[in-house]
């Protein structure tokens, strides 16, 4: 295995996986406030799950995202 194209692909991927999420759930919750479905004051549960088929079954991540209020640390 070539270590560095698979850290570059990687970082590739991820890179776009967050970006590509990011936008979504902003839009998401953009909606849900315009709708009225959510008020905005919310803090969010949001998990995610990622495989790679063959290799990782499933990795799941789950946090919270604070609509408002004073920022917390990140939980590294």
């Amino acid at each position: 295995m070539d270590e560095e194209r698979f850290n570059r692909e990687l970082r590739k991927f991820l890179k776009r996986f967050g970006v590509t999420t990011q936008r979504e759930i902003e839009r998401a919750v953009r909606a849900a406030i315009d709708s009225g479905v959510i008020g905005g004051e919310e803090t969010l549960a949001v998990e995610a799950t990622v495989t790679v088929p063959g290799v990782l079954p499933a990795l799941r991540i789950e946090g919270q995202i604070a609509l408002s209020g004073p920022e917390t640390p990140d939980a590294a």
